[in-house]
């Protein structure tokens, strides 16, 4: 038998109620949760000795359960006459104080200041309904009809759901009438409700305290999303963002609580303490198909410092973890900067409760937890900055699995990207323990092809020399222009940058190192093009952009979209001597926009080139109008030369012993 309403709106009427209370009886209804669930709340806010209304009782045990543990002075209105003359005989002989009418709550008959205690559990839910005219004529006739009836020092105790246009209601008119507002959510009235449900899912359950003044000072609002700490606000939309957050956790529980999100993007969400604003764990929740011998649920932390490798970082990445990680459902857990975490056992145990509500429907199981090692990783700030491009940033050290120590710039407004990074070798000098940057480490391996392009210019243009023959465009922590000085000895560098700090932080954690062959210009890249543009004498064997955008929301995060107009891209190919060469990296989750560059590249250079990391984001682009590389196979021959000129260079600089290039897989990876 459906007692559930065909629409939303019939909540709010007589006929309903009257309709729903002759169908089910003498059976409770219970909306948020019971006594049980609600009784440490209400404990706190109402008292034995207060005199009680409750608002819209229903056929609800929660007054009975009040009487029967000491509240003695209850008064029960309801709209559905029924309702009241079913409770009325129910409770006559075993609760003789208890008092019902049959009244509306909007228009009540009780003389004013009558009670200490107004109490509502789904009440104003009920009657808010809608947004209309009518409906919020009706709530704030209820409003005024509480207040009326509360006496000063009385309190208005609403149990709701609190959608956000009865929360905005809520604030609009406690707070502007002298009342202290408080808002405290009830998790076990939620995990109550999910229990009875039967498919461990709710939607947050919230109590509303508004205590009523003569007369206060300031408005006081105050706000409790979990344990016993009472946060104070200063805006009414801080607590609005609050309520509405925990709302939309709660979907996305319920949601994966009842299906698979197989073939769908992952989930997302960030863990805070109550009271912090800033978050303590980033949990990414992704789903395959069924595989037999597959578990069906785990969580995975990863350490302390590898959050931003690309395995864990990029949904492709993480996509990967899960296919061998021997579950259906993975739940990826980052840990935050500015945080402290004990152990691997201490993090697992905070986790608990979040790791559970994110599990699929029926698990019974205990959930396994998987990780790279036994600790939670070592992480530490040596520095800590302000960028006025940037925003904060710090300089981090972290320790990697193989025991290096690598040293990393990271901006907090994106704080799982890494901006520079270097490896970190310890020495002993004088006799004292020291730390040197390893120039040969690539922390970005698109660093690695940029300067294949770089050494193709230069066999292109062999025999010649000249002063400030590379351009790069974007400094950050100056990685490729130390990589670049030390393994193309022949070359000279100068690096464009915008932002001062990021030479300041280059020079003093990174180890770049100016000299005659390589200069740092602080200037808008973009007007740096432009002004060169107009000096005839200007020309460059290479320009590359480098250039990582503010701006994330575009689709493209490098370069910024003002990089690849035309009339940038013009003055590049102007600056550029006859066979020089252009080179981008391009980082676009966009394939319109992807697509609208390359034919922006293409309408300026005669000759465009790319090649795709496999696994990152990065897109090199090499563009030119060299008669040596107008077909593919002079592309191909010209690009595999290159790569195994930088072999044999990186190794003579002592770089590195190995090949920092695998030929065959690069050459297949270039697209004409």
């Amino acid at each position: 038998m459906n007692l559930l309403p065909k629409t939303a709106t019939e909540f709010g009427t007589t006929e309903y109620w009257n309709n729903f209370f002759k169908k089910r009886g003498k059976k409770a209804f219970e909306w948020y949760g019971e006594y049980p669930e609600l009784c440490g709340q209400l404990h706190k806010y109402v008292k034995s000795k207060d005199e009680i209304l409750i608002v819209g009782c229903g056929n609800s045990t929660l007054s009975q359960d009040l009487y029967d543990v000491g509240f003695k002075q209850i008064t029960n209105i309801d709209i559905s006459q029924v309702v009241i003359k079913q409770m009325q005989e129910a409770n006559k002989l075993q609760r003789p104080e208890m008092l019902w009418f049959h009244m509306d709550a909007t228009a009540m008959n009780f003389s004013d200041g009558k009670y200490s205690v107004v109490l509502d559990k789904g009440t104003l839910d009920a009657l808010f309904t809608d947004e209309s005219e009518a409906t919020i004529s009706t709530i704030r006739k209820y409003f005024s009809e509480l207040s009326r009836v509360l006496r000063v020092g009385g309190r208005y105790v609403c149990i709701s759901l609190l959608q956000e246009h009865i929360l905005r209601e809520l604030l609009n008119y406690f707070p502007q009438n002298e009342f202290v507002f408080r808002v405290i959510r009830c998790l076990e009235a939620e995990q109550k409700t999910a229990e009875a449900n039967g498919d461990e899912s709710s939607m947050p359950v919230f109590v509303v305290v508004a205590t009523k003044f003569k007369k206060l000072p300031l408005k006081v609002l105050e706000l409790c999303m979990a344990g016993e700490e009472i946060q104070r606000v200063q805006t009414a939309e801080e607590i609005t963002l609050s309520i509405l957050a925990a709302q939309k956790a709660a979907m996305v529980c319920n949601g994966l609580a009842r299906g698979s999100i197989a073939g769908f993007n992952e989930v997302c969400l960030d863990l805070h303490k109550p009271g912090q604003n800033t978050a303590r764990y980033t949990i990414h929740v992704l789903d395959q198909k069924p595989v037999r011998g597959n578990g069906k649920y785990a969580a995975f932390i990863v350490p302390q410092g590898r959050e931003t490798e690309w395995l864990f970082s990029t949904p492709k990445g993480r996509h990967k973890l899960l296919a061998s990680a021997g579950h259906d459902r993975l739940a990826i857990v980052s840990t935050h900067r500015g945080q402290t975490y004990n152990s691997l056992d201490s993090v697992k145990e905070e986790l608990t409760e979040s790791v559970k509500s994110l599990a699929p429907a029926g698990l019974r199981a205990q959930i396994p937890y998987l990780s790279l090692g036994s600790d939670v990783g070592q992480r530490e700030t040596i520095f800590s900055g302000h960028s006025a491009m940037s925003g904060n940033y710090i300089v981090e050290e972290v320790l990697g699995n193989d025991q290096r120590i690598f040293r990393r710039l990271v901006f907090l407004n994106n704080q799982f990207v890494v901006q520079s990074e270097a490896a970190v070798k310890v020495r002993k000098f004088k006799g004292k323990l020291e730390k040197v940057i390893d120039p040969g480490h690539l922390a970005c391996q698109h660093h690695l092809y940029m300067t294949i392009g770089v050494q193709l210019a230069t066999n292109l243009e062999s025999g010649t020399t000249a002063s400030n023959d590379v351009l790069i465009v974007g400094l950050g922590g100056g990685g490729l222009c130390t990589f670049m000085r030390q393994c193309l000895k022949s070359i000279n560098l100068v690096a464009v940058e915008i932002d001062p700090e990021m030479l300041s932080v280059a020079t003093q954690y990174f180890g770049l190192k100016l000299d005659e062959r390589l200069k740092v210009e602080i200037k808008d890249g973009i007007d740096y093009l432009a002004e060169s543009a107009q000096n005839v004498n200007s020309q460059w064997r290479v320009i590359l952009f480098d250039v990582d955008s503010k701006d994330s929301s575009q689709g493209m995060s490098c370069p910024p979209a003002a990089f690849v107009e035309p009339i940038v891209l013009g003055n590049v190919n102007k600056l550029l001597r006859g066979t020089g060469m252009f080179i981008l990296n391009l980082v676009c989750r966009d394939d319109a926009l992807r697509q609208d560059t390359v034919e922006k590249l293409k309408t300026v250079f005669k000759y465009v080139l790319s090649y795709k990391l496999e696994e990152d984001v990065n897109e090199i682009f090499y563009c030119s109008d060299s008669a040596a590389l107008d077909c593919a196979d002079k592309w191909q021959k010209a690009m595999k030369q290159s790569a195994t000129d930088l072999n044999g260079l990186a190794k003579k600089a002592k770089l590195s012993r190995d090949d920092l290039v695998d030929l065959e897989e690069f050459v297949r990876g270039l697209k004409l």
